[in-house]
């Protein structure tokens, strides 16, 4: 029973912090964008801006809302539900930090545990592009419509280089447990020592996978206006809107746990601190990862211009692809030998 009560907490708290940073999230880039760009950001709501989150969400709740006459009204509300659903969802096999004994009883910060982590997260993933196919078909619009074929496109594509650069990391660690493969890092080097190409292309397919720039032709307004959320108002685009951050979140941590060695503490064992408060340090060590994650997707997002469609496939199929390919053998070879 503590146990579960345990677990419903640790739910709690990571739902709330996933939609706490995805809203302030915005105002970080905002204000991020405007350095680049030599201009302030938001400064009007609050002191520094910082209830400009709150003021778009309560903008979003009142905003007028509307449905086309010729949508499908069960797909029209289903598809940003779904996509908010499996955002969420993606984060409840990430370790977020090692065990924490409480009343003599211990518990690991982790909402589900299993063997299959990985296949549980690929899993989750695949169906990201449900909810923006169905959103883009149940509009009855041409221009979302093409927007949720080239998303569905560009997920499909990249999630195969994504998957085979998880499989390198895979076969490093001997298991398909993030708690495991987190382990094998505190035992050893991180695995971005190892590998380099692996983090790369899976950043690069973490990018794909957001829709975020570079790779935002799903929602290229020069061309497509908004892409697969044209029709959308309030908080149905409120959805859409939210889920891209909490995909960055989750992709930010996924990262983090596979290649930068996740919650472990560099020389804890010297520090000579209760081991719960060693817990804590490391789940705060874990967070300052995604965060620097974070802001490195905003920073390309700020920096590279927006690839033309065919340039996009062509990098998934004819260059991420077989270098994920190569990799993984190279790994494989190694690890045999």
């Amino acid at each position: 029973m503590l146990i579960l009560v345990f677990k419903i907490v640790l739910i709690a708290v990571i739902l709330g912090l996933s939609l706490l940073i995805a809203m302030y999230a915005t105002l970080v880039e905002r204000k991020f964008a405007g350095f680049i760009q030599d201009r302030l950001g938001p400064d009007r709501a609050g002191k520094w801006g910082i209830l400009q989150p709150v003021a778009d969400g309560v903008k979003l709740f009142f905003k007028e809302e509307y449905m086309p006459n010729a949508a499908d009204k069960f797909l029209y509300i289903l598809g940003p539900s779904l996509t908010m659903l499996v955002a969420l969802l993606t984060s409840a096999v990430i370790p977020w930090g090692g065990s924490v004994t409480l009343a003599g009883k211990e518990y690991t910060l982790q909402v589900a545990s299993s063997s299959v982590d990985i296949l549980y997260i690929f899993a989750v993933v695949s169906m990201g592009v449900y909810g923006i196919m169905i959103g883009g078909w149940a509009s009855n619009n041409k221009y979302a419509l093409m927007g949720a074929v080239r998303a569905s496109s560009q997920m499909i594509s990249y999630e195969l280089a994504m998957g085979l650069s998880m499989a390198s990391v895979i076969l490093m660690s001997g298991s398909l447990s993030m708690h495991d493969i987190v382990a094998h890092q505190q035992s050893h080097l991180w695995n971005i020592v190892y590998q380099p190409l692996a983090f790369i292309i899976f950043f690069t397919c973490a990018l794909a996978e957001t829709n975020r720039a570079p790779f935002d032709l799903p929602e290229c307004e020069a061309e497509l206006i908004g892409g697969y959320h044209t029709e959308y108002s309030a908080m149905k685009l409120g959805f859409y809107l939210f889920a891209e951050y909490i995909n960055m979140f989750v992709s930010s941590a996924i990262m983090s746990t596979l290649f930068f060695g996740g919650y472990t503490l560099p020389f804890a064992d010297k520090l000579h601190l209760a081991p719960n408060l060693i817990t804590l340090l490391g789940t705060a060590f874990l967070f300052v990862k995604i965060f620097l994650f974070m802001l490195l997707f905003m920073w390309v997002r700020w920096t590279l211009p927006r690839f033309r469609y065919d340039q996009l496939m062509k990098l998934g199929w004819t260059i991420l692809l077989p270098l994920a390919l190569l990799n993984l053998i190279i790994t494989g070879v190694i690890t045999l030998l």
